[in-house]
């Protein structure tokens, strides 16, 4: 090597399968928040009946957590007729939608569509 000439340092990296995994669902998702649930569309519709979604155990485990969006067609009745994950981590969406399934709201004169935040903090 000569005077000023600097090493050449090489790296290389191996993309494990848990590395992979634990890059698509932390990427972007953890969140400050305690785990609660808000609703983003203005709405006189209150939750009546509200179940609480499983939080994946691995997942808490692992401290992933993060932030879903689930929209929600709720029916003049009150119960929810449909739910659609519109962002956030699959595997928590699944479990938010698993919970929304079950809520159930106020009565109202037509049916309605509301975008739900839930939010899920491994840290609590």
């Amino acid at each position: 090597m000569m005077k000023n000439e600097h090493p050449t340092i090489r790296l290389s990296v191996r993309l494990t399968p848990i590395f992979i995994l634990f890059t698509i669902l932390f990427c972007g998702l953890v969140s400050p928040l305690a785990s609660q649930t808000r609703e983003q569309t203005f709405s006189q519709r209150k939750v009546m009946t509200r179940v609480e979604p499983e939080y994946p155990e691995t997942l808490k485990r692992l401290y992933i957590g993060g932030t879903v969006r689930v929209e929600v067609v709720v029916e003049p009745d009150g119960g929810v007729d449909k739910v659609q994950l519109l962002g956030g981590s699959p595997i928590l969406g699944q479990s938010a939608m698993k919970a929304i399934k079950q809520w159930k709201y106020t009565r109202a004169a037509a049916r309605e569509k509301l975008v739900v935040l839930i939010e899920f903090d491994p840290h609590l």
